[in-house]
């Protein structure tokens, strides 16, 4: 009776970890006929700028998916940022920018989140911008004391 109560509880867990493996190998191979994200950088840091001065930056990323990404929404967690993205889709292998502009009239340190809907393996992706803008003559009395 013991034989077999051991014989069913390692046959129970032999069956456990192969229905694990299968669910991994699944998303993987979901993971792979899908579009998939590479982005060189997911923040960046503005880092102390004047006031009014450029505050468009640039999020590179390559489809190293296997299937076309179509970016259905984007945008920021704030209207004093505003990201642009291609309505086109990014086919395997391409890569494109994601734009986004930071209104830098406004003075002081900024955290801003830009969101991006899409059809890739990870459908819905977060980037930061950050920095501190600082009135425009501050920054310039700094640099000649």
């Amino acid at each position: 009776m013991n034989n077999l109560l051991n014989l069913s509880l390692m046959l129970l867990f032999t069956l456990s970890l192969t229905a694990q493996s299968s669910n991994k190998q699944l998303a993987f191979k979901s993971e792979l006929s899908q579009g998939v994200f590479k982005f060189k950088n997911e923040i960046i840091n503005y880092g102390t700028i004047n006031q009014n001065s450029d505050g468009k930056r640039f999020f590179t990323f390559k489809n190293i998916g296997t299937t076309p990404i179509i970016i259905s929404k984007i945008k920021s967690s704030c209207g004093c940022t505003v990201p642009k993205a291609s309505k086109k889709p990014i086919m395997p292998g391409e890569s494109t920018d994601i734009i986004v502009t930071y209104a830098t009239n406004r003075v002081g340190s900024f955290s801003k989140t830009i969101t991006i809907t899409s059809n890739a393996s990870e459908p819905i992706k977060q980037l930061r911008i950050k920095g501190n803008v600082l009135k425009s003559n501050t920054l310039k009395n700094k640099i000649q004391l």
